[in-house]
């Protein structure tokens, strides 16, 4: 790997890419990192391909045809235009209380939010559609799917907007919302931790787009330490929704926790598995390029 190779990789980190404050330029340098990565990977031939044209074919109307290019390239290759996006994504947001939780630096929602913007980048750039929802309790904000380019400053501004909600989550509340608001068939990005609500419920309202033959890709974002529960000293816990308050000394519950909290993402995990619906734990110490591996691998199966 080249030294430029490392240099573009290194907005992969998320500790690096929290020093950059304009979040298009975290998702630039994100999904620029990552294409690096991609093309020395046992991944590189994935198509990524950014355009705004699509080759001429029989029945098209030949005032549509992009002369420029042609000039350039000797080929017929048409202007595409919004209607005529491949897909229609939908980037669900959890802003809930605890996702401002970090052991690290970089909190839940932060990374979650980093994420979201890369692949709305990735997604308007292939000339996909994204829309993008903001929930905690309820539906906090929603901005219809879009796929020109000029709607990430949009999608970014709300992105930027988001904080920490200091309410209770209501995943499944919004998933059932969501699932009846969506009429188009798409692909729903869910972005969450889960943690506050009971999985069976979760599961139900991810079955609710499944129902509408919708594609679901679950993020589940956990900090390292919502997983291992590797505090050393005494602690006192302050639940970021309820502002409840119990001290304790980790390591007495640190075994039932563990069982307790693998047990839970199983469930999920399984109920997502049997529904084909993708699920990936990703800890907001890791690069960004795992979670978008992923996203690449489900958008080539609905090509």
């Amino acid at each position: 790997m080249t030294d430029q190779d490392r240099n573009e990789r290194h907005y992969l980190l998320p500790e690096v890419v929290a020093r950059v404050k304009n979040l298009e330029l975290i998702a630039k340098f994100i999904v620029e990192g990552f294409l690096v990565g991609l093309h020395k990977s046992p991944f590189h031939g994935f198509s990524v391909e950014f355009s705004e044209h699509r080759q001429y074919m029989p029945g098209d109307n030949i005032r549509d045809i992009d002369w420029k290019v042609y000039g350039r390239t000797d080929r017929f290759y048409i202007k595409q235009y919004e209607e005529e996006t491949n897909l229609k994504a939908y980037l669900l947001l959890d802003v809930s209380g605890s996702m401002g939780y970090t052991s690290h630096g970089i909190t839940k929602l932060q990374y979650a939010t980093y994420l979201a913007a890369a692949l709305a980048y990735i997604l308007i750039k292939q000339r996909d559609a994204v829309g993008l929802g903001l929930f905690a309790h309820k539906l906090m904000k929603y901005l219809p799917p879009k796929s020109t380019p000029s709607y990430l400053k949009f999608l970014f501004r709300s992105l930027e907007q988001a904080e920490p909600q200091p309410v209770s989550t209501s995943v499944s509340e919004t998933l059932h919302l969501m699932a009846e608001k969506i009429k188009r068939r798409g692909l729903i990005i869910l972005l969450s931790e889960f943690l506050y609500e009971d999985a069976d419920k979760i599961l139900e309202g991810i079955r609710h787009f499944r129902y509408y033959n919708h594609e679901v890709l679950v993020f589940n974002i956990l900090d390292p330490k919502d997983w291992f529960f590797d505090f050393t000293d005494e602690v006192t816990f302050v639940d970021l929704e309820s502002g409840d308050e119990m001290k304790t000394q980790p390591y007495l519950i640190r075994r039932d926790y563990r069982n307790l909290i693998e047990a839970f993402y199983k469930s999920l995990r399984t109920g997502c598995y049997n529904m084909q619906v993708d699920f990936q734990n990703i800890f907001t110490r890791e690069p960004f390029d795992k979670a978008l591996i992923r996203f690449l691998l489900k958008r080539q199966r609905l090509m």
